[in-house]
């Protein structure tokens, strides 16, 4: 049961990376305000093809660990750099989203850091002792 639980998890990890990467690319235009540095749409473009990346790491199973790790760096600087400030705004409908997506990024970066651990050298660790 142990290993079943172990896929689907990790299928239901990655899947929404995926959709999040996919989007990059399709609404690239509306999301270019909100990076916070220079370069714009590379940033969304790169972003999006990490997020892809990082899903088809974790569902064929090579490089796991550090796609994870890549995966929890990268949304722990979204959380820094576009949903804190969005928080501090003092606006309140802005505040309220901002909280939202922070909340959400901070809760799949350590998600991402749970399966970063469970993987060595490409290989699941959930049944050993």
């Amino acid at each position: 049961m142990k290993t079943f639980t172990a896929i689907v998890g990790r299928i239901l990890f990655a899947t929404p990376m995926l959709v999040f990467g996919l989007m990059h690319f399709m609404n690239a235009s509306m999301m270019v305000g909100m990076v916070p540095i220079p370069g714009g749409e590379f940033w969304i473009y790169f972003t999006g093809t990490a997020l892809i990346a990082a899903a088809l790491s974790i569902y064929i199973q090579k490089f796991t660990k550090l796609a994870c790790l890549l995966l929890s760096l990268m949304l722990m600087i979204f959380v820094f750099t576009i949903h804190l400030p969005g928080v501090m705004s003092g606006d309140s409908t802005t505040m309220q989203m901002s909280m939202s997506a922070l909340l959400k990024d901070s809760a799949l970066s350590g998600a991402a850091l749970i399966l970063a651990s469970v993987y060595s050298n490409d290989t699941i660790k959930i049944n050993q002792k």
